[in-house]
């Protein structure tokens, strides 16, 4: 049997303002900092230790494996970044107060917007300072690979290679992970591991900073799931 480790981040300030966040690069809140520092001590107490990290390219998930690590007592592992563990694209949302965009919207389609995976929210233009082409961390993507918006599916689409090519290669190797990453690329891999339907995952919510544990056997198929707190 072996384990594998997912950590949505810790919350971040924008999650305390109740504001759409996706590729924009916000720190985490106060509370946010206790969180990350909070799970790693979950891990510590449950005689957790990890092989290799991995996270996205945003700073709040950074931090959280961070602060996880630092709690372990191993920052010394490596750590590998990628862009296709970010957070969902919403496009046009992005930076506005989830409210607003439901006074604006109605609430059904925002909550389309959020929930179904197949709904795109609106987009935005490449010449949008939001649009990721401007931010020197996405030179090496192409422009197909830079979304304008983004719905669940493509979120799976673009994190599913990495988790074969990067973190299903690293469990082989018999290496104990941890991914930290965002509420819908986490989304993403549980609905892929756990073979959930639209709906399933749909109703799916990630907590922040908690340890999301998978027991898989030697194939790396799902025995059980349960969180650590």
């Amino acid at each position: 049997m072996q384990k594998l480790v997912l950590i949505r981040h810790g919350e971040s300030a924008w999650n305390l303002e109740n504001r759409f966040t996706g590729w924009e690069d916000v720190d985490l809140s106060e509370n946010g900092y206790e969180q990350a520092k909070n799970a790693g001590r979950i891990l510590k107490k449950n005689d957790y230790n990890f092989d290799v990290g991995f996270t996205s390219y945003l700073k709040r998930s950074i931090k959280t494996l961070h602060l996880v690590l630092e709690e372990l007592d191993h920052l010394w592992i490596p750590v590998e970044k990628s862009w296709r563990l970010n957070e969902r694209f919403y496009g046009a949302l992005q930076g506005m107060n989830k409210d607003d965009a439901i006074a604006k919207y109605g609430s059904e389609q925002v909550l389309k917007w959020r929930r179904d995976p197949n709904e795109h929210p609106p987009a935005v233009t490449r010449d949008d300072p939001r649009y990721p082409g401007h931010d020197l961390r996405y030179n090496g993507l192409t422009e197909r690979e830079l979304p304008l918006t983004e719905n669940l599916g493509e979120t799976m689409d673009r994190v599913l290679p990495f988790w074969n090519e990067r973190i299903v290669k690293a469990m082989r190797r018999n290496q104990k992970v941890v991914v930290v990453a965002h509420g819908n690329s986490l989304r993403s891999l549980i609905k892929y591991i756990d073979h959930l339907s639209d709906e399933e995952v749909s109703n799916l919510e990630i907590p922040t900073a908690t340890p999301w544990v998978y027991e898989l056997d030697e194939g790396l198929n799902q025995i059980r799931h349960y969180y650590l707190d």
